[in-house]
């Protein structure tokens, strides 16, 4: 990666003991870039911040409103939850409301995130389903748009009419070719871009309009979906859903793996993007709640905001010993 720039540094005592460095960038509705820190211009992999994008398919078709799905289950379409009841409770009663079962999923299963849950299973003697998979809600939404569209079990295929769609809605809310794609966690085709055209994706959903086309009015269904329900995003204790709740105007915001963020802020029609290189979370998330300080959002003495930027950090008898602070550029 070329010319990343420092946004997160780690202090022990008075001496900065480690930086996370990466790019960000700051669009407006227009596709125009209000800031920017590193390389714009960067080849990125958004992963699951993604989502809202991989999501639009499904309500811009009419295959949402056919299915009778609400604000909820498109919040969980966007979601990387943490496998929590209140999530794969969801994700079940959707599925099976479609008259499919958790075998017609293609994410795999993984262990729950969420404690309470994992112990549950634990306890039971029981192995985790598709279901616990953080992106289920996704995989619901694709299936969902499956059937709307009559497509073959396998939808995950880069060439089945659902990846095609979600291909097409990528490329079209991006304003740009996708070079390449990657294969996700999920084994959903996952398409890399820009960094700038990420942020321009997401300044379009914070400029779309509820009386534009199908487009925007699914992309405003969408981002809506997300901020009424920051719990089922991501979860207790995640940042997307503690900085959601914590901002004092309506923001969605989606974390993707290796420490990449977005935020769509709809009252001032602008979007961001931002990576950190070295694929730390805690970098990613002290760096987005920064830009969300930085442009007025959220409270800097917010708990939440403390949480993850000039946030203390104890050892294990509870002393202070350093802090995880923004370096010098978002400060």
């Amino acid at each position: 990666m070329t010319n990343p720039i420092p946004l997160t540094e780690i202090w022990r005592g008075p001496h900065p003991e480690s930086v996370h460095l990466g790019h960000a960038v700051i669009c407006e509705a227009g596709g125009d870039i209000i800031e920017a820190w590193g390389n714009a211009g960067e080849v990125v992999l958004p992963r699951s911040s993604a989502k809202m994008i991989q999501a639009l398919p499904l309500v811009a078709s009419g295959a949402a409103d056919a299915a009778g799905l609400g604000p909820r289950q498109l919040a969980l379409a966007c979601a990387s939850h943490n496998g929590a009841a209140i999530h794969t409770e969801g994700v079940a009663k959707w599925i099976t409301g479609l008259g499919l079962s958790e075998g017609d999923f293609r994410c795999g299963a993984h262990e729950p995130q969420d404690r309470d849950a994992r112990d549950t299973l634990i306890r039971a003697g029981e192995s985790p389903c598709q279901f616990h998979n953080n992106c289920s809600g996704k995989h619901s939404g694709f299936l969902t748009l499956n059937r709307h569209l009559g497509g073959g079990a396998e939808y995950l295929d880069p060439d089945h009419p659902v990846q095609r769609a979600v291909l097409d809605a990528f490329e079209t809310v991006t304003d740009a070719p996708s070079p390449f794609h990657v294969i996700d966690g999920c084994s959903a085709p996952n398409p890399a871009t820009t960094l700038h055209a990420m942020a321009r994706a997401m300044a379009w959903y914070a400029g779309a309009r509820e009386d534009g086309d199908a487009a925007e009015r699914a992309a405003v269904r969408l981002w809506q979906a997300m901020v009424a329900h920051p719990d089922l995003v991501a979860g207790e204790g995640r940042a997307c859903t503690e900085l959601m709740r914590a901002c004092s105007e309506p923001v969605a915001l989606k974390t993707g793996a290796e420490a990449f963020f977005i935020a769509i802020l709809p009252r001032r029609r602008i979007g961001v993007a931002l990576k950190v290189i070295d694929g730390g979370t805690r970098g990613a998330e002290c760096a987005i709640a920064s830009i969300l300080v930085r442009l007025g959002v959220l409270d800097p003495e917010h708990p939440a905001a403390r949480k993850f930027r000039n946030a203390p950090i104890t050892n294990w008898r509870g002393v202070e010993t350093g802090a995880i602070r923004p370096a010098a550029a978002l400060a």
